[in-house]
C-alpha cells in the first residue's frame, strides 16, 4: 500500500494524538474508525472498494474532472465532496466542504469552505489528509476553528452515488478528528506567518497548493484509539 509523508510548508505539524480529547470524544472516534473499516471490508469482500464506487459508471477517468459528475451534496447538512486527481503521490483524493444549504437556492449559489482532503491510494484506501491554500478550492475563507466546528456536523446522509461510500465518508471526518484538528489550526498559523510577508496576494499564490499534509493508516488508527478507551486511567 502507497504511504504519504508527513508535509508542511513552514512549522511542523503536531501530533495528532486522541489524548488530548474527552473519554466520550474517542469513543466517537473510535466508533467512526470501525464503522469505516467495515464500509471498506464490506466493499471489498464483493471486490470493490470505495474510490471504484465513486468511478463507476463516471466513463473515462479524466484528471481534474470531478466525480461523480455534479458533485455528492448533502441539502441538509450542507456536506459536499468529489473525488479527483492530479498528485503523482497518490491515485486521487476526495475535497470535502461546509456548503450552507440556505445559499444553494436557484441563482444564490455561493462559495462553500473546504474541511479537508482525503488521500487514497489506487486500491481504494485512505493513505492522509491535507489542507490547501484558498485558490485551490475557490473557497470562501473561514478561521480553523469555524471550520473545525463545520466539521463536526459534516453529513452525507443519502445513497447517491453509493450509501457505503456515504457512511464511510461521514465516518471518516468523526475518526479523524486529531488531524483535521491539527491540519487546519496549522493551516492558520502558516497562513498568517505569510500573511504578515506578502499580504492577502498569498491566497492566490500558486506556489503554495498544500499547506499540511498528514499520513494515515485506518487499522493503525482504529487500533490506536481503541486503545486510548481501554488504557487505565
Amino acid at each position: 500500500m502507497a504511504r504519504l509523508d508527513t508535509f508542511s510548508i513552514g512549522e511542523p505539524l503536531g501530533d495528532p494524538s486522541p489524548h488530548s480529547y474527552s473519554a466520550a470524544e474517542v469513543s466517537v472516534m473510535a466508533t467512526a474508525a470501525d464503522e469505516a473499516l467495515s464500509c471498506q471490508r464490506e466493499l471489498n469482500r464483493a471486490g470493490r472498494n470505495i474510490v471504484g464506487e465513486i468511478l463507476e459508471g463516471q466513463g473515462a477517468f479524466v484528471q481534474l474532472d470531478h466525480y461523480p459528475k455534479g458533485d455528492v451534496y448533502d441539502g441538509e447538512s450542507g456536506s459536499q465532496v468529489y473525488y479527483h486527481a492530479h498528485r503523482r503521490e497518490e491515485h486521487g483524493h476526495f475535497h470535502l466542504f461546509h456548503r450552507p444549504p440556505q445559499d444553494n437556492r436557484p441563482g444564490e449559489v455561493k462559495t462553500p469552505s473546504h474541511l479537508v482532503a482525503i488521500s487514497m491510494d489506487r486500491w481504494g484506501a485512505p493513505i492522509g489528509l491535507f489542507t490547501t491554500n484558498r485558490w485551490v478550492t475557490g473557497e470562501r475563507w473561514r478561521s480553523a476553528e469555524e471550520v473545525i466546528a463545520l466539521a463536526t456536523g459534516f453529513r452525507i446522509d443519502h445513497d447517491r452515488p453509493s450509501w457505503l461510500v456515504n457512511r464511510w465518508i461521514t465516518a471518516m471526518v468523526k475518526c479523524c478528528r486529531p488531524q483535521i484538528d491539527t491540519l487546519l489550526r496549522h493551516r492558520d498559523r502558516e497562513i498568517a506567518r505569510l500573511l504578515a510577508d506578502q499580504g492577502d496576494a498569498i491566497y492566490e499564490d500558486r506556489r503554495i497548493e498544500v499547506i499540511g499534509q498528514l499520513p494515515l493508516h485506518l487499522p493503525h488508527w482504529c487500533k490506536i484509539l481503541q486503545d486510548v478507551l481501554t488504557s487505565p486511567g
